[in-house]
């Protein structure tokens, strides 16, 4: 069957989303929601293993201009990833904070890489958190991602994460 199917016999045949498009159906910016917000490096190179490219990466996740009414409750660079958790304040659209994001830390990644082009994925994963998520074990859980993969045996040695809660 190819990317149409038929809904049962019922009406027209439907076009089934993929990729990207199914990645951004449904995605709703809620004001003072918090997100556990995932991007990758496009095809996963691990282009923030450079120590100097990670520092200017990570600069950007708490630059007031970039964030704008949203704030970053707690975060963690890994050399081909990274996870953010973020308030979305009242006017900005999830997807245009994550841009922002995106958009400042390849440009001040790449010129130190000596590089030209995409860095990060297009798209990224995002899940909204309810309140009785637990935010503090939710950023413990981010903070000890480089630790899990093998990075480093305590997190304190890692020097790409924060939260606020320190």
């Amino acid at each position: 069957m190819d990317e149409h199917h038929s809904h049962r016999g019922h009406g027209p045949l439907l076009h089934r989303k993929s990729g990207h498009a199914a990645l951004r159906k449904g995605r709703v910016s809620l004001g003072h929601t918090v997100y556990l917000i995932t991007a990758t490096t496009d095809k996963r190179e691990p282009r923030f293993a450079y120590f100097p490219a990670a520092c200017s990466a990570a600069r950007c996740f708490e630059d007031r201009a970039l964030l704008g009414e949203s704030r970053m409750l707690a975060w963690v660079l890994m050399p081909d990833h990274a996870h953010w958790l973020l308030q979305l304040g009242d006017k900005d659209r999830l997807g245009d904070v994550v841009g922002r994001l995106k958009s400042a830390s390849s440009r001040q990644a790449n010129r130190l890489l000596d590089r030209q082009g995409p860095l990060w994925a297009k798209t990224f994963h995002d899940h909204a958190l309810r309140a009785e998520d637990g935010l503090q074990a939710v950023a413990r859980y981010i903070v000890a991602n480089p630790r899990r993969a093998g990075l480093v045996k305590r997190i304190g040695d890692y020097p790409f994460w924060n939260a606020i809660w320190l």
